[in-house]
């Protein structure tokens, strides 16, 4: 056990060090820049196709290629061209979150697994297929790329990884390879739906406060104006926009009950008694909506962010009233990519398109199941030129 610890910090490390520190996401922004862009150039195209200059897009839908597009380019150096590809990789990793959380008969009866009553373990079976036959395929075209002595000019995560592990074959009983792809893929997926999840609940929250929308929009105008694109280099000069994202991420936190921990020894907390083993999880939920902190805390109220509310709280966990990556040394390792991600394609959104929903009725803001915090329903967008 000691010793798979050991293994998962010095990858955690290697994780934080060469894809999500802060002066590897500032060599990586033009991918971020990129992308974004991508998905606004191709907004802008629906909407002058029309006679109106306006179109209806599934807006889950959209900041879920994005995401997904930036995370694999900044993990595995590359772009799904392909729709077919594109759709099939999006189609398994939301089918990998939605059986992360589903209740499985054969976990409370057991013997009965053989039975797959539910369907589930096929579906677990099917969809672990899915993932690895991208996942291996990119492993295996940088192994080819490196046996060849084609080294790129700037490596990327896998690359990064083969190089770490060269020199050891199995690692904790696994194959070297395994573990890359591994960690390939709990990145992405990691960085992928709770990013453009944390999105969509955000734009459904803005359609659904028009006023929240027209301050966010006359912020922008102001600080930023019409001749140019909102960029990173503006986010410090826009408080309401970031304070927008928190609130977001305040009532919809991606993980309302963290990711699970086991106490490593026997410990007293606030006077119960924790054996060594105890599987505990923090409910970030309940934290982030307590009235005792929270001004009608099931409100969306994005000034309580702002300096003249008090509560400049940080997403990093400092102030364990607003801990929505966790907290501590255990903390989600990609915050400041999370973050600029989301302001990116928030503020572009909102610099360039005028938005409302398609009658013009609130979005239906009902919850899905999981261990994710995402909408049940996709919801459309109208969305037109400024």
């Amino acid at each position: 056990m000691d010793h798979i610890g050991v293994i998962w910090r010095d990858i955690r490390k290697l994780a934080i060090l060469e894809l999500l520190s802060n002066a590897r996401l500032e060599k990586l922004k033009h991918v971020r820049v990129s992308e974004v862009e991508t998905g606004v150039r191709n907004l802008y195209v629906l909407c002058t196709n029309g006679r109106t200059g306006s179109t209806v897009v599934d807006m889950d839908h959209w900041f879920s290629n994005i995401t997904m597009n930036l995370m694999i380019r900044m993990i595995a150096g590359k772009a799904l061209i392909k729709d077919e590809e594109s759709e099939r990789f999006c189609r398994a990793t939301k089918n990998f979150m939605h059986l992360l959380g589903v209740l499985v008969i054969s976990d409370l009866i057991p013997g009965t697994e053989w039975l797959d009553l539910q369907g589930h373990a096929r579906s677990m079976k099917r969809t672990a297929k899915d993932m690895d036959y991208f996942i291996s395929r990119w492993v295996e075209e940088h192994l080819h790329r490196r046996e060849d002595g084609q080294e790129k000019e700037e490596p990327d995560f896998i690359d990064v990884m083969l190089s770490s592990l060269a020199n050891e074959d199995w690692i904790c009983g696994h194959k070297s390879e395994t573990v890359v792809k591994a960690t390939a893929m709990n990145l992405i997926i990691a960085g992928m739906d709770t990013t453009s999840g944390a999105m969509t609940w955000a734009l459904s929250l803005v359609l659904n406060h028009p006023e929240v929308l027209k301050q966010a929009q006359e912020e922008i105008d102001n600080h930023v104006g019409r001749e140019r694109w909102v960029e990173e280099s503006d986010f410090n000069n826009l408080p309401y926009l970031q304070a927008i994202v928190k609130e977001t991420l305040r009532l919809y936190p991606s993980g309302p009950l963290s990711v699970p921990r086991e106490a490593m020894e026997d410990c007293n907390v606030g006077g119960f008694y924790v054996p060594k083993g105890t599987r505990l999880l923090v409910n970030i939920w309940k934290l982030h909506r307590d009235p005792r902190i929270w001004r009608n805390p099931n409100e969306f109220h994005p000034e309580r962010f702002l300096a003249c509310e008090g509560h400049e709280f940080d997403v990093r966990g400092q102030n364990f009233e607003y801990i929505p990556f966790s907290s501590g040394r255990r903390a989600c390792p990609g915050i400041s990519s999370g973050m600029k991600i989301s302001c990116l394609m928030l503020a572009r959104i909102l610099h360039g398109f005028n938005l409302r929903t398609p009658t013009n009725a609130p979005v239906d803001m009902s919850e899905g199941l999981g261990p994710q915090y995402l909408k049940q329903h996709h919801y459309m967008s109208f969305l037109s030129l400024v």
